[in-house]
């Protein structure tokens, strides 16, 4: 049996949390536990824990307000969703909480077993169908890597974090060898699944706080968090020597397809003064690794 599923009550009422805690055990879907923290800070620290599917979020926290703290929380990328819970019936009160990013409003007067139901299902279905078009807006959809999009938003927010700390940065610019060839003779389909079998073997070999993607057609990028020249050098080998030795096996065609990768790297602060400086130097170095043999060590940018 999988664990329960956790949902976070904010309120400050112990009796809105036992009452709620006996309508979240009778729900006849699924395994829910209610945790229930009573004050505004312990409430946000919480919520952007990222340890609970849903929020129930009182409107009246004190000083401050459910409001307010959904604010919070939205301006730190909180996608938990949450059902803001009113005393009143007050319209405007509802209206605001759908504005900054409620899910949805009940008011407490009419809280029900049935009801609350209703309304966690229908707001974790919703969450849900977000975070595929969220998905969909920063990932590629056949190799599920991070979009260009993505990507140049990631490198301009490290490049800002390297320069302010004085750390180092690297960037992989990869392509594959002959990649028209493949799908010249074995056609699209084959090219897209040689595309998936590396990119699933980039994604297996990066660190967490490392990023990859594809940057269109056979084209891949790798940013390396507080990653020095040399240590990207010995990065860029690694992969190369596992793309090589590790063909793709095309199961429609009883096809087993191997595949180079060339690479191409640059660093900051040795190759680079700006974001674009950085692209170019690692662009050239890629071109200059396929024109002295594909080796990224002969052909790093200076």
């Amino acid at each position: 049996m999988p664990p329960a599923q956790k949902i976070l009550l904010i309120d400050d009422d112990n009796m809105m949390g036992q009452l709620v805690g006996f309508m979240v055990a009778a729900f006849r879907r699924g395994s829910f536990v209610l945790e229930h923290i009573k004050d505004f800070d312990g409430g946000l620290k919480a919520l952007l824990s990222g340890d609970y599917v849903l929020c129930l979020l009182d409107y009246h926290l004190g000083d401050r307000d459910g409001l307010q703290l959904l604010r919070e929380a939205m301006a730190q990328q909180c996608h938990t969703p949450v059902i803001l819970l009113t005393g009143d019936d007050n319209e405007g009160t509802d209206m605001a909480a759908l504005d900054v990013g409620a899910a949805d409003f009940m008011a407490k007067s009419e809280l029900n077993p049935r009801g609350l139901e209703r309304a966690v299902f229908y707001a974790l279905k919703m969450a849900a169908a977000l975070q595929q078009l969220r998905a969909l807006a920063f990932r590629d959809e056949l190799t599920q890597l991070l979009n260009r999009r993505e990507f140049d938003r990631r490198l301009g927010a490290e490049w800002l974090r390297s320069v302010r700390f004085q750390r180092p940065l690297a960037l992989m610019m990869m392509d594959l060898d002959r990649f028209k060839v493949i799908n010249d003779t074995h056609g699209h389909p084959a090219g897209d699944a040689v595309l998936q079998h590396v990119a699933g073997l980039l994604a297996a070999q990066i660190r967490q706080v490392d990023c990859v993607a594809r940057l269109g057609g056979d084209e891949f990028a790798l940013l390396m968090i507080e990653t020095d020249h040399k240590s990207a050098l010995g990065a860029a080998a690694r992969l190369r020597g596992l793309v090589a030795s590790t063909p793709c096996v095309f199961a429609p065609k009883q096809l087993t397809l191997s595949v180079g990768l060339s690479a191409g790297v640059a660093s900051w602060p040795e190759n680079a003064d700006s974001v674009s400086a950085l692209v170019a130097a690692a662009d050239a170095a890629l071109y200059e690794s396929k024109r002295l043999g594909r080796d990224p060590s002969r052909a790093a940018a200076r």
